[in-house]
């Protein structure tokens, strides 16, 4: 009888989590698409003037993302400590959907903590700096490597440095005063609106 007791808590135990997981990922909200109202947080200027990849990130409580023009911009975001860290949710472009490197489609998000990532390649991302170009799929990011350099990650994998350096390469133009207002709900949780970390702003203004 004890047994039988055990095994229907331990049933009903399972039922809970399982119920509990699946209202966990019903929360994360949906990406939303690229319109002329999308602003970029640390650039300040419209994603649609950009081309290559995108990013959004989704804090909890928040109706709507912060936006990114590049993949380097979005992960910047997560390692930058004055940033929130209450993240709902985090896309990128998936380049092993899209079929253009300088319009991706809609429809080609891709949770970034799902993805791996080519960094050191060749190609620049859309502020024309060094990019982390992500892939939903290992052996097309495996043949973006092998045609335009650099090394496949992921997204845990992405070093710190290739992000924050302290001064990025001159041919960057990205250019920064203070982050941009998100679109809609999210924000930044800093009153007087301060830049985030210095060496990565002095490094997108150079």
């Amino acid at each position: 009888m004890r047994c039988r007791l055990i095994l229907a808590l331990l049933l009903v135990a399972a039922a809970l989590s399982g119920c509990g997981e699946r209202q966990t990922k019903a929360e994360a909200p949906s990406p939303r698409e690229v319109t002329d109202t999308a602003i970029g947080r640390y650039c300040g200027m419209s994603l649609a003037e950009h081309p290559g990849q995108k990013g959004q990130i989704f804090v909890k409580g928040a109706s709507e993302p912060f936006w990114f023009s590049s993949v380097h911009d979005t992960v910047a975001f997560t390692m930058l400590p004055e940033e929130p860290k209450e993240i709902a949710a985090i896309y990128v472009t998936d380049m092993a959907r899209a079929t253009s490197w300088e319009r991706p489609e809609p429809g080609t998000w891709i949770e970034a903590r799902s993805a791996l990532y080519v960094i050191g390649s060749e190609r620049k991302g859309g502020m024309g700096g060094d990019e982390a170009v992500p892939f939903g799929d290992e052996a097309a990011a495996k043949r973006f490597a092998a045609e335009n350099g650099g090394s496949v990650v992921a997204f845990a994998g992405i070093p710190r440095g290739y992000i924050l350096a302290e001064g990025e390469k001159p041919g960057d133009p990205q250019t920064t005063e203070r982050p941009a207002e998100p679109n809609g709900g999210a924000q930044d949780g800093d009153a007087a609106g301060r830049p985030a970390t210095d060496a990565f702003h002095a490094g997108r203004r150079k």
